[in-house]
């Protein structure tokens, strides 16, 4: 049979080098020709942001940030960039706020140019989310790609070894998901792959030394392709139930990512062999599970959504809640049962299962 497919490669600028943010930055906002700039940085971060855009024409630095973007907050930045007269959007930060600064883009279409300061890929996506009445909505739309992203990894060296690793199997589950999500192609399966090799020696380099920088480019640039895969294949099973979870119950975004992904690859590898034995190819192991559990292990990941303040008598709502958002194409067939015995193993942190898929 022939290959047939279609694919869509979304277009945005790179910038990517250890100790130039400030140079790349100074440089695009010239190419882009800004003149009232709004800064996005939540307080952790606001150091590292009045650094990197020290030469830039800010006009407001906004710190309001919060996880999952509450309307209220997206609102209140809107309102903002209005009234500042803001021509151009920079974001210093981890996913919240560059999901705070999407969220700004989407209704006032001014662009936006990202400043990752760890490993989540969302700046390669044309994906915002919002949170309403503890319901998380997703959509998409191309007015919030970050029309830039400058990637230093100088400015991850202060971001923990826990959070480096929650962050990266963020990366990595986007790299999952992307292999049988509902537009996965040979094109974004290629560069989930990488993506996934890239961001497991990075995370390993980190753990044993979390200063170096090497490390820490392997895991940024692997998590730039987790992003370019997931904008390509879309939004599969994996971040389906994460979006839920973070937006129903509050749970930080990374973590979760971090915990629910080996069940998730476990329930979905038997009906999908040729994404599982690439998979575990890329993990360097006999099947994808064991892969993903090595590498966990090797990383003291996070283990249990209970950890995380989740409580188990949610856990039924939430299988009802995830249930409408299964996506109709997932590998295999997924009800109630499915999703209640997994998030009950995610919540207790049970070991995933490993078969012999690979």
């Amino acid at each position: 049979m022939s290959l047939t497919f279609e694919n869509i490669t979304l277009g945005q600028r790179v910038l990517f080098g250890y100790g130039r943010a400030a140079q790349h930055l100074s440089t695009e906002i010239d190419r882009l020709r800004a003149r009232r700039v709004m800064v996005i940085a939540a307080p952790p971060e606001a150091g590292i942001a009045d650094r990197v855009t020290a030469d830039l024409p800010v006009v407001l630095r906004h710190s309001d940030v919060r996880p999952h973007v509450p309307v209220e907050q997206a609102e209140a930045a809107r309102a903002a960039a209005a009234e500042c007269g803001a021509d151009l959007l920079v974001c210093v930060g981890g996913g919240s706020t560059t999901g705070l600064a999407k969220a700004v883009a989407l209704t006032t279409r001014l662009p936006v140019v990202a400043v990752p300061t760890t490993y989540a890929g969302s700046e390669a996506t044309n994906v915002w989310g919002l949170t309403e009445a503890s319901r998380k909505t997703t959509g998409v739309d191309d007015a919030v790609l970050p029309v830039t992203v400058v990637y230093d990894s100088e400015l991850t060296l202060s971001l923990p070894v826990g959070l480096s690793v929650a962050s990266g199997l963020n990366a990595v589950a986007h790299c999952v998901d992307s292999m049988w999500a509902p537009r996965a192609n040979p094109i974004n399966q290629a560069f989930a792959m990488e993506g996934l090799r890239a961001v497991a020696d990075g995370l390993r380099r980190i753990v044993r030394e979390p200063d170096a920088a090497d490390g820490r480019d392997a895991t940024l640039y692997g998590c730039y392709l987790s992003g370019v895969a997931f904008a390509s294949a879309g939004s599969g099973l994996h971040h389906k139930i994460c979006h839920v979870l973070g937006g129903a119950y509050n749970l930080p975004h990374a973590q979760t990512h971090a915990t629910v992904l080996p069940y998730v690859l476990e329930l979905n590898a038997p009906g999908a062999p040729g994404a599982a034995h690439r998979i575990a190819g890329a993990l360097g192991s006999a099947t994808p599970v064991a892969g993903l559990n090595a590498l966990r292990k090797e990383l003291d990941a996070p283990r249990a959504l209970a950890d995380h303040g989740m409580r188990r008598e949610d856990i039924p709502e939430a299988a009802r809640l995830i249930l409408s958002y299964v996506p109709p194409d997932n590998p295999v067939q997924v009800g109630v049962d499915e999703l209640t015995d997994l998030l009950t193993r995610a919540w207790s942190g049970e070991p995933a299962r490993d078969g012999d898929t690979a």
